[in-house]
């Protein structure tokens, strides 16, 4: 539409948790009087999978969409019109919309190449004998609310594994893992505190190694039979000093894992996909290659932990997800604006217009080192306890 030089969609703000008020306005701006019939916006958001199979040797795609809202409006104009179409007179013009979000829970906004949640909004201009010129504007849901402070999330989880080395008839000193997670719930920035209490009696080294894996698993409702897919993504390792033979040593992990930018937990709100966290506490013996193995689920939160009667204020920011974890990995090829090559040395960059942020404490101190496996401090703190039992690795 030579006519229409701005058509532009502007929200109070890029993120939203759920329950709040949507404050928006469209603004046009025309160089002549054109007929218009309405001006129509919509809400969406909605879950999508999709990927390709093989079946019966043919490759196929499969896919599936979950709607969570999807409301509209007219804000200028009418849905039916009898008699003369009205004019939008030449000029800049700003018509506002609102939208209430659901109180109920929503899944956080999600890209990956073979999932995604999205948000947006979506506003057309109906204009007679004419395509209608459509505009997008995505936004992001901060979700589901998962609170450090809820007492599940505060008993700390303990764990123990041991195990005795021996050659033929003859058993060797036992090698005793004994651990303790003091909370199961942390926002992206905590330091994850664990402790864990290593004797090793046996005739070898041993060395502790943890790691934070993120699993994430997508499914499609075909028919009576579903498919599904899984992928899973290192989120951050540790791997300690050697432990020698015949010596015990503690550890304490203040100093080792933060946690770094990531989507939160989701199970049970999206049927499309769920995101799902793991932390491995191991201990390696260095000759025989044998483990003892410790799982811990963790819980990554939308809320995060407070120090009790602390006139503190904990710091939140909202930052992109590191880019070696689903949901940080890809940019969706809508989302790239390609630069011009100018001739220079330099390749030219791509701009990238949407990408979901998530709720992350004291960022500045992670932005350095959010893509390394070995991160800096922070605090934990719990009160009763609950017993894990030994775990093979996933």
């Amino acid at each position: 539409m030579d006519y229409i030089r701005q058509f532009d969609i502007k929200l109070e703000k890029e993120m939203y948790y759920a329950g709040e008020v949507i404050n928006g306005h469209v603004i046009i701006d025309t160089i002549e009087n054109f007929k218009l019939k309405a001006i129509r916006v919509g809400l969406k958001g909605k879950a999508h999978t999709e990927w390709k199979v093989v079946v019966s040797g043919d490759r196929r795609t499969v896919l599936d969409d979950q709607c969570f809202i999807d409301e509209r409006a007219t804000i200028w104009g009418k849905d039916k019109i009898e008699g003369n179409v009205p004019i939008l007179p030449r000029g800049n013009h700003s018509f506002s919309f609102r939208f209430q979000l659901p109180e109920s829970a929503l899944p956080c906004s999600f890209e990956s190449k073979v999932g995604t949640v999205r948000y947006y909004i979506r506003v057309t201009l109906d204009i007679p004998y004419a395509s209608p010129p459509q505009g997008m504007k995505y936004f992001t849901i901060i979700g589901p609310h998962i609170d450090c402070m809820d007492e599940q999330y505060l008993k700390p989880l303990i764990g123990q594994d041991k195990r005795s080395t021996c050659c033929l008839c003859c058993a060797r000193g036992p090698v005793t893992l004994r651990t303790q997670l003091e909370r199961s719930a942390y926002c992206c920035g905590e330091s994850i505190k664990l402790k864990a209490d290593i004797d090793n009696q046996s005739e070898e080294e041993a060395r502790l190694k943890l790691k934070l894996v993120q699993y994430v698993d997508y499914f499609i409702d075909r028919r009576v039979l579903g498919v599904n897919k899984s992928t899973s993504h290192t989120v951050l390792e540790y791997t300690g000093d050697p432990v020698h033979s015949h010596s015990r040593s503690k550890f304490d992990s203040s100093s080792s894992l933060v946690v770094p930018v990531m989507p939160p937990t989701l199970v049970g709100i999206c049927r499309l996909l769920q995101v799902q966290y793991m932390l491995k506490v191991s201990l390696q013996l260095e000759n025989s290659g044998e483990d003892l193995n410790l799982n811990f689920p963790i819980s990554i939160a939308t809320c995060p932990f407070r120090i009790p009667n602390s006139n503190q204020q904990t710091q939140i920011s909202y930052e992109v997800a590191a880019d070696h974890v689903e949901g940080g990995l890809y940019i969706g090829p809508e989302f790239q604006l390609g630069q011009v090559y100018d001739g220079s040395t330099d390749e030219a960059e791509t701009v990238v217009l949407y990408k979901p942020v998530y709720v992350c404490v004291s960022y500045s101190k992670l932005k350095n080192i959010q893509n390394a496996s070995r991160a800096t401090r922070g605090a934990a703190i719990g009160n009763a306890a609950v017993d894990i039992k030994p775990a093979p690795i996933l």
